[in-house]
C-alpha cells in the first residue's frame, strides 16, 4: 500500500504530508482542499505513466484548469521557479517524486515531468543490477521495467477518483476512456456483463449478496435476449409479486450508486488504489454508516486502499477509529489559506461519561471540519 504522499505547490496547498492507511475519510468544510488532495495523488499517477494530456488527466478525475491555476496561489507567477512537487511512499520501500511542470515552449500549456525516478535506489530497486539497458530518468519505459514499477508501487498508476453520476447509472451509459468503469459510473453494465461470465459469476453474486443492504432488494439478473446495444438488468423488489421485475431506469438512485461502489470494491478489473468524491451521495444517513463499515471490510478481503470525501456526518460513524486501518481526517484551511490536514484518533471517555458519536462531535464543532464564518 501507499502510506504517505508529500504533495507541494498544487493549487491551496503550498506543502503538505499525508498519511495513508487502508481506508480512508476526509471532512472539511466546502473549498478547504479535499478534492485538492485527491488530485495531487492522481497528478502523480498520470506522471507514472507519462500521461498528462488534459484529456486524460480530466478522465482521470482532475478538474484541469490553466496552468496558473494549477500551482499554488502561494507562489504566484511560480516564485524561484517552483514547480508541483509529489513524493509517494510505498510500504517500507524508496520514495519516488515526480515534479510536475508545463512546458513553456510548445504552442499550448502542456504539463510535463521535469525528472522520474531520479533516485539511483529506486531504480535499482526496479530494475536490478540489470547490466543491458541503461535508463534515463526522463525516458519511457519499456513494458518489462514499467511491470516492475506497477507491482513496486502498488496501484498508484490507476488511481483516478470516481464521483458517479445518476444520468450515467440510469441510462448505464457506455464505457468511458478508462475501463472497466468511468469516473461518473460509465461501462457498470458492460461491466456487469463481464462478471457473469462463469470465471467471474460467484463475484456477481457477492455483489448481489451486498445489495441486501437496501430493504427491498431481492436480486437482479442480465437478461440473455438483449437486442444490440441494449442495456438493461432485471431487478426483483421481494415486495412485488412474481414476475413482477424492473429495469435500472425504474430503480431509486440509492440503489444504483450502492450497485456502482459494490461492484467497484469486489471487481478484480478495478483499480487496487482509488477514491470516491462524496461518497454520501443520494444515501440515508443510516445507510451511509453501514455502507461505510461494509465497504472497509470489503476492502480488506479484496486488497483495496480507498480514499473518500463526505459532509455527511452519518460517514463517520461507519469509523472504527481503534483499527489503526481506519482513519479519519479533518482538512481545513489556516489564516495565511493554505490546506492543512489533522488526524482524529478514536476518543477516550472515561467510565463516567456518556461517549459522543462521531457525527454528533462532527456536528458541534468538537473536530472541526466546519465553516468558521457563521
Amino acid at each position: 500500500m501507499i502510506r504517505e504522499v508529500r504533495i507541494e505547490n498544487f493549487k491551496s496547498i503550498p506543502k503538505l504530508t499525508v498519511p495513508l492507511g487502508r481506508f480512508y475519510v476526509l471532512i472539511g468544510a466546502n473549498g478547504s482542499g479535499k478534492s485538492n488532495i485527491l488530485e495531487a495523488i492522481t497528478f502523480a499517477a498520470a506522471a507514472s505513466q507519462h500521461k498528462l494530456e488534459n484529456e486524460f488527466l480530466i478522465s482521470r478525475g482532475i478538474r484541469v484548469a490553466e496552468s496558473r491555476f494549477m500551482y499554488s496561489a502561494f507562489h504566484s507567477n511560480r516564485i524561484d521557479n517552483v514547480d508541483i512537487k509529489i513524493s509517494v511512499e510505498p510500504d517500507g520501500d524508496i520514495p519516488d517524486s515526480f515534479e510536475l511542470l508545463v512546458d513553456e515552449s510548445a504552442s499550448y500549456p502542456k504539463w510535463t515531468t521535469r525528472k522520474m525516478l531520479s533516485n539511483t535506489q529506486v531504480l535499482k530497486s526496479v530494475i536490478g543490477d540489470s547490466n543491458d539497458f541503461r535508463l534515463r530518468p526522463d525516458e519511457i519505459w519499456p513494458p518489462e521495467f514499467l511491470e516492475k514499477y506497477y507491482r513496486r508501487f502498488g496501484g498508484l498508476h490507476t488511481f483516478l477518483i470516481y464521483a458517479p453520476k445518476n444520468s450515467a447509472l440510469r441510462t448505464f451509459q457506455s464505457e468511458g476512456q478508462i475501463l472497466p468503469l468511468g469516473i461518473r459510473g460509465e461501462g457498470l453494465f458492460a461491466h456487469l456483463k463481464a462478471l457473469n461470465a462463469e470465471k467471474y459469476r460467484k463475484r456477481l453474486e457477492r455483489i448481489k449478496a451486498e445489495l441486501t443492504l437496501i430493504d427491498w432488494f431481492e436480486t437482479f439478473d442480465i437478461p440473455g435476449d438483449l437486442s444490440l446495444g441494449e442495456r438493461s438488468i432485471r431487478i426483483r423488489d421481494r415486495f412485488l409479486p412474481d414476475g413482477a421485475l424492473f429495469d435500472q431506469r425504474s430503480a431509486n438512485e440509492g440503489f444504483l450508486f450502492l450497485l456502482f461502489y459494490i461492484t467497484l470494491f469486489i471487481s478484480p478489473d478495478t483499480p487496487a488504489f482509488f477514491s470516491i468524491d462524496n461518497i454520501d451521495t443520494s444515501l440515508n444517513p443510516k445507510l451511509c454508516s453501514k455502507l461505510i463499515s461494509q465497504l472497509y471490510k470489503l476492502a480488506k478481503e479484496f486488497d483495496k486502499q480507498v480514499i473518500l470525501t463526505t459532509h455527511n456526518p452519518a460517514v463517520l460513524d461507519g469509523l472504527n477509529l481503534n483499527d489503526d486501518e481506519q482513519r479519519l481526517l479533518v482538512v481545513d484551511r489556516n489564516k495565511e489559506g493554505h490546506t492543512r490536514i489533522r488526524r482524529i484518533e478514536s476518543p477516550k471517555v472515561s467510565p463516567n461519561e456518556t461517549p459522543v458519536s462521531l457525527s454528533e462531535a462532527f456536528l458541534r464543532g468538537y473536530i472541526g471540519g466546519l465553516p468558521k464564518n457563521f
